[in-house]
């Protein structure tokens, strides 16, 4: 392994994350001075425990597509959500695997594994971007940080995917090339739109207990009554 390849597997690494978790520790600390405004009405729950059921059903609703929808009508555009941010994941674990855990790559399974979400990923994402290019609906909606970070990170899956097998026999160029890239990701993720997953919580937290409060979730599909 030659220095720079080192020096970017791990001190770059290391340096580039703690810049993104301080700039995570202000951004949350920001978010917590805005507290969820009191009810204003009657409860329209039976259950005391409305509030806290609503609130993990609103966490939980990223994985019920029957709950949403957008998601039953659109199965596959569904399938393609889990996908990408399955191969985020993967590629997340995979910058860690590497400097720190390289002999569990030694695992045939486990490498074809990581391939083949990452691939997949990788294709989804050369799906919307030509679906975010080709759409006049998505053009309309669409940021220069939208192109911007969907690009990058459809790149970014590509070189995960060489990555994997953790193999310069025939150079480092694809590993320095993943680790630059994640390093860039890592400063540049809580600005762009990528950190919308930090939100999250939050407002599927606000969300949850004021929808729980006033009887509306959790949903109940089976549920006879029909809407005027």
């Amino acid at each position: 392994m030659s220095d720079v390849l080192y020096f970017s597997e791990h001190t770059l690494q290391e340096i580039a994350l703690v810049f993104m978790g301080l700039v995570y520790v202000l951004r949350i600390r920001w978010l917590l001075r805005f507290k969820a405004s009191q009810e204003r009405q009657p409860t329209g729950a039976r259950d005391s425990r409305a509030p806290l059921k609503g609130i993990l059903y609103s966490w939980a609703n990223i994985a019920m597509p029957w709950s949403m929808e957008s998601s039953r009508k659109h199965l596959w555009m569904y399938g393609q959500f889990v996908v990408f941010h399955l191969g985020v994941v993967a590629s997340i674990g995979l910058s860690f695997i590497i400097p720190y855990a390289p002999s569990l790559l030694e695992n045939g399974p486990l490498v074809l594994l990581l391939q083949v979400v990452i691939g997949v990923a990788c294709f989804v994402g050369l799906l919307r971007v030509i679906r975010r290019v080709s759409s006049p609906h998505m053009r309309a909606i669409s940021s220069p940080d939208d192109y911007f970070s969907l690009i990058l990170l459809t790149v970014w899956f590509f070189f995960a995917f060489l990555a994997v097998p953790n193999d310069t026999s025939a150079g480092e160029w694809h590993l320095l090339a993943f680790f630059l890239l994640t390093a860039f990701f890592l400063v540049y993720v809580p600005f762009s739109k990528i950190s919308h997953y930090l939100y999250y919580p939050f407002t599927r937290y606000y969300l949850g207990k004021s929808m729980g409060y006033r009887g509306v979730y959790p949903l109940h599909t089976g549920s006879k009554a029909k809407a005027v």
